[in-house]
């Protein structure tokens, strides 16, 4: 049987990087991934130019059932940090909006990034290797994989959530965790998108593809500012996968339409200066014309000219474009979620170094742990941070 100091579950960014780290520091160490391909997951990311971190990263921009957990290693691996890596490999970068980097060019340049840097600390990386068992002994763990079993003084859970399954995403990771005896907070798909009652679906789905400046509120008072888009199954865009981490079946969220307006004042304006133009015509300078039109189809947009306009419509106007209900009929679910929700119990595990209170040498690092960040490059920087947490954990450990 083949001994590593360190098995790691998953070729994903956590685990590629954690293993780059403890194999660049001397440590030999085994990756082992279920998938044909290391870092699926990375090359599709952010259209396939991988959003690989955002410069406006900190604690608040994390949802977790313990919101001091991600501190010490979001401290202690910054995104300035991970910034610093790609730049020493040449790989031209651009911030898109609210602080998000992009590769100029591919996200397989991460992917490479994480691999040389894995070659030079020369980790074994073995695909199609499916784990079956994990086992505890009194030196470490025994990890078959592949009908074939190896040994490890410790072992990293980096397999990520059950968001993607079809780039290979499964429960693997928390069902170690629960054979440990570790708690498993309840997981959900977010960073997702919304579907919509049936009714409401089929009176917007002629909007498909319309994109709208919006401010989105959930029930419990989070905002976002950015895009949504309307599509055939509902809403999605920025600010809708945003909201969907904070939004719980059954409720509500607010969305205005026209954050940048005081569409009240604008109206008064318009009425004064064109009191023959439609009201329909006066709304198509600020919103896209398929969605005054299908404002107008659903009896929302009175057919009338401005000077026609009265108070209590014009009152009824500003609510319905600057305070729309929605109430979502669900999300798309895991199969197109960004990351998973919830997952392994972090007040089980170590803030500083990732490793379970109850079994020493167990670790578990990225989306597999109750740690979510926003939209934006910001799981990618838990997954740098964490990875690197635990890799000085394993590089430096205490007896």
């Amino acid at each position: 049987m083949e001994k590593f100091d360190v098995v790691i579950i998953g070729a994903g960014a956590a685990g590629l990087f954690c293993a780059a780290q403890a194999g660049l520091a001397g440590l030999n160490v085994l990756v082992l991934d279920n998938g044909k391909k290391a870092g699926r997951k990375i090359l599709m990311s952010g259209g396939g130019r991988c959003n690989f971190t955002n410069m406006y990263t900190e604690p608040a921009a994390y949802l977790s059932a313990n919101p001091h957990f991600c501190k010490s290693a979001l401290a202690r691996y910054t995104q300035w940090d991970f910034i610093d890596l790609v730049q020493r490999y040449g790989i031209p970068y651009h911030e898109k909006t609210l602080g998000q980097l992009f590769c100029d060019d591919s996200a397989q340049q991460i992917i490479d990034l994480l691999l040389q840097e894995c070659e030079i600390g020369q980790v074994t990386i073995q695909l199609r290797s499916e784990v079956t068992h994990v086992e505890k002994k009194e030196s470490g763990f025994v990890i078959t994989a592949a009908g074939k079993k190896v040994s490890a003084h410790s072992l990293v859970v980096a397999s990520g959530g059950l968001s993607m399954p079809g780039l290979g995403a499964s429960p693997l990771g928390y069902r170690i965790a629960e054979q440990f005896g570790l708690n498993i907070l309840p997981t959900r798909a977010a960073l997702v998108p919304f579907t919509l009652h049936k009714p409401l679906l089929e009176q917007l789905q002629t909007l498909s593809g319309v994109s709208v400046p919006s401010v989105v509120t959930a029930t419990d008072g989070t905002v976002f500012r950015e895009n949504i888009l309307f599509t055939h199954r509902g809403l999605s865009g920025p600010a809708i996968l945003q909201i969907s981490s904070y939004w719980q079946p059954g409720e509500y969220v607010s969305i205005n339409l026209l954050p940048d307006t005081d569409f009240g004042c604008f109206l008064d304006k318009e009425r004064e200066s064109h009191p023959n133009q439609s009201l329909k015509n006066t709304l198509a300078k600020l919103l896209p014309k398929r969605l005054v039109e299908c404002l107008q189809s659903l009896g929302q947009l009175p057919e009338l000219s401005l000077k026609q306009l009265n108070a209590a419509q014009q009152k009824a106007l500003i609510t319905t474009l600057q305070c729309w209900q929605v109430q979502p009929n669900g999300t798309e679910g895991y199969r197109t979620a960004e990351v998973t929700l919830g997952g392994v119990d972090t007040h089980e595990l170590s803030s500083k170094t990732m490793e379970a209170h109850k079994v020493k040498g167990l670790y578990f690092i990225g989306e597999v742990v109750d740690v979510t960040g926003w939209l934006g490059g910001y799981n990618f920087q838990w997954a740098w941070s964490s990875a690197w947490a635990c890799a000085q954990a394993l590089i430096f450990p205490k007896n």
